[in-house]
């Protein structure tokens, strides 16, 4: 490893560790965030499980009323696709959120 590396590398371990304690404090000073991280983890359960319970649905209703084709199975793994891509949007989307620095104002 050259010299010339080295203060760079320093440099952004510095930054990044001031970031993740920039993220901290902000935490410290709001404790309901833990309430919110387990609201998260439940609504991304949700997204997934509702459009795959109602592609589910619809597959039995059109197994019902048509032949030939198994839509319960395809329909099921349509909702759970569908669910999964809306979850990883949502997931992306807050973490690039938590991710931008907290803006200055007075609480």
């Amino acid at each position: 490893m050259s010299d010339d590396q080295s203060p760079k590398r320093a440099r952004t371990f510095a930054e990044e560790v001031g970031a993740k304690a920039a993220r901290k404090l902000v935490a410290q000073r709001h404790p309901s965030q833990v309430w919110f991280g387990l609201g998260t983890m439940g609504l991304i359960g949700w997204s997934v499980a509702i459009p795959t319970l109602l592609g589910a649905a619809l597959g039995l209703w059109l197994d019902a009323r048509f032949s030939g084709h198994s839509w319960t199975l395809a329909l099921l793994v349509a909702g759970l696709v569908l669910g999964c891509l809306n979850a990883w949007h949502w997931v992306a989307a807050q973490d690039k959120a938590m991710r931008e620095p907290p803006e200055d104002r007075d609480e």
